[in-house]
């Protein structure tokens, strides 16, 4: 992959992003649910990232040291390939359980659900998008519905 992505052409103001560990907490709010939480990393400094890890065996937090490379390596790991799909949300933010808890929320709080509004026609959307209407003819007679006709036997 990185061969490939090397001969790309890319814009990067460098200047800005200050040192490696601004480079990396700023890359790390703009990465799509990123493999490291930022708040996890301790240090970086030019040879090896400092961060902390969850070890599941002894059940507390451990301090794991990585160079720049294998740090770089295990994240690329977690980036999808061209035309892969990630998981948006999860857990209590996933649609599915939104949709099953919402109910729960409005009784807590004692409030109903607003009801959904009903889509606009599609001439409306027509209307409101293109400012025109569909439903007009060429001498600026309104159409109206009369009959389907069926298709003619070849």
């Amino acid at each position: 992959m990185l061969p490939r992505q090397e001969n790309r052409w890319w814009s990067v103001k460098l200047q800005s992003l200050g040192s490696k560990e601004h480079f990396l907490r700023y890359a790390g709010r703009y990465a799509r649910r990123p493999p490291i939480a930022q708040r996890r990393i301790t240090s970086i400094d030019t040879q090896e990232i400092t961060f902390w890890a969850k070890d599941r065996r002894l059940g507390s937090r451990t301090i794991v040291r990585l160079t720049l490379e294998e740090f770089i390596f295990a994240w690329m790991q977690h980036i999808p390939d061209d035309y892969e799909h990630t998981v948006r949300s999860f857990g209590l933010f996933a649609p599915r359980a939104i949709r099953k808890s919402l109910a729960a929320v409005f009784t807590i709080l004692g409030q109903s659900p607003r009801p959904r509004p009903r889509p606009l026609s599609w001439n409306l959307s027509i209307m409101r998008d293109f400012g025109w209407d569909p439903l007009l003819d060429h001498n600026g007679s309104r159409m109206r519905w009369t009959q389907r006709t069926a298709p003619q036997a070849a």
